[in-house]
């Protein structure tokens, strides 16, 4: 199914530095003018909620947004409850980005490790929601739940 532009791009990554702002910078230059970008490193719950009722908003990504909380030792639960509640109200087509960092090897550090368990939890939480989710492996997708 495709649907009709415009389209919402919900960017969570921070430019902190050289590197991720030239990321940055190919990440807009990939996209056409049928995009309106939204930056919302942490308040991701909002921006689903501003966001037109049936326009598509793609979300990139949970993984950097996850950081963004941690980092500024933002309440995770609270802001996970939030982003369910937004998604459970959203009546447009919704695709959510994430990384499944629990395949990689054990971190070796406890921090590194926290963040591991708090984004494979999310993923869990976000997935059990979702009507739909493919797992994507060296660009190949492999659906995981839902209708093809």
């Amino acid at each position: 199914m495709t649907s009709p532009a415009p389209w919402i791009y919900v960017a969570t990554a921070e430019p902190f530095d050289d590197e991720m702002r030239a990321r940055i910078g190919e990440h807009k230059g990939r996209r056409g003018k049928e995009w309106q970008t939204v930056d919302a490193p942490t308040d991701l719950a909002g921006a689903i909620e501003d966001a037109a009722g049936d326009r598509t908003v793609l979300v990139d990504c949970l993984t950097l947004w996850l950081n963004n909380l941690m980092f500024r030792k933002i309440n995770i639960e609270t802001a996970v409850e939030n982003l369910e509640a937004a998604l459970a109200e959203r009546q447009g087509p919704t695709v959510l980005v994430s990384n499944e960092v629990g395949f990689g090897i054990v971190p070796d550090n406890a921090e590194a490790r926290r963040f591991r368990d708090l984004q494979g939890r999310l993923n869990q939480r976000i997935a059990a929601m979702a009507g739909r989710v493919v797992l994507v492996v060296a660009g190949i997708p492999m659906l995981v739940k839902g209708e093809p």
